[in-house]
């Protein structure tokens, strides 16, 4: 368990370090995966009756910047036509670790396929620390229409699901089907300023019932300097986690290239019957052209 605390805590040093040196040029940000019985967040479950409140982003176009987790608002752009892209990022609270990793490949311009998964501990009331992860987390995101500056809102859409398959505290004891709506805006001919909105629900199928559970998401970044943007969101629960009450997320995101960003945020719960408690979470995104022809390429 050692091993695995130490790893999250060297990456965000990491990125601190990056995000104060570099002068040119985003885990839950994922919450508790929490249904009836099952969670990741907190170390409390709870009945098929009563669920507590309690999670790329986002690829994009080809030339463009994306959002990333831990963003948990989506915005309305894709990989991109033939490129990949792999996301990791970490969530640390009082109550557990996560680490999170999600592929993806953009077989067309509108088109995008992830799958991933998480692991990590969780603190056991007796002090200790149980290892746990949960996998396949699978999903599909088109594209109906990409924003541009001063060429109105771009338009996507989202659905997936997460198996049961894993161990410990994080392995879901049924399936969670999500899908949402995505608008995105941007303004300032470098994307200065971008605002993103989602609206969807999580059905849960467990033990033969079903339980529909509404979220939504509103979030903004904010261009600093070159490569530096600041970023902020307020939603109310999270796709890759059913049940999650309103919370607050802020931070910055940094862009190296297009082809490599990361995150670091903070956030906590503000509302529901078991609010979220405080976290800290960095992530980073990578984008490969090798499925790209040569002549293609950067």
């Amino acid at each position: 368990m050692k091993r695995l605390l130490k790893f999250p805590v060297v990456a965000g040093i990491l990125f601190i370090s990056f995000g104060l040196q570099a002068q040119d040029s985003s885990l839950v940000g994922s919450s508790s995966l929490k249904s009836p019985n099952f969670q990741i967040g907190s170390n409390t479950s709870i009945s098929q009756e009563k669920i507590a409140d309690l999670k790329p982003d986002s690829p994009q176009g080809e030339n463009s910047k994306e959002d990333v987790r831990p963003f948990i608002t989506d915005d309305s752009r894709v990989v991109g036509n033939r490129l990949a892209q792999m996301e990791a990022w970490m969530r640390i609270d009082k109550h557990e670790g996560q680490q999170w990793l999600m592929a993806a490949y953009g077989p067309n311009k509108w088109l995008e396929l992830s799958i991933g998964g998480v692991l990590g501990y969780e603190k056991s009331e007796q002090g200790g620390t149980n290892f746990s992860y949960a996998l396949p987390l699978v999903q599909g995101k088109v594209l109906f229409r990409e924003y541009e500056s001063g060429k109105g809102p771009g338009f996507g859409a989202v659905l997936g699901s997460f198996f049961p398959g894993g161990k410990g505290a994080f392995k879901p004891e049924g399936y969670g089907t999500f899908g949402f709506l995505t608008v995105s805006q941007c303004f300032g001919e470098n994307e200065d300023v971008l605002i993103h909105g989602n609206l969807g629900a999580n059905y849960l199928h467990i033990d033969g019932s079903g339980d529909l559970l509404g979220t939504w998401g509103f979030g903004s970044q904010v261009r600093v300097h070159k490569g530096m943007h600041l970023v902020g969101e307020i939603f109310s629960g999270d796709p890759y986690v059913p049940g999650a009450g309103i919370s607050y997320q802020v931070g910055y995101r940094y862009f190296f290239s297009d082809l490599l960003q990361i995150d670091m945020t903070i956030g906590e719960g503000m509302g529901g019957e078991s609010p979220l408690p405080f976290w800290f979470s960095a992530g980073v995104r990578i984008v490969t052209e090798r499925f790209l022809p040569s002549n293609k390429r950067k």
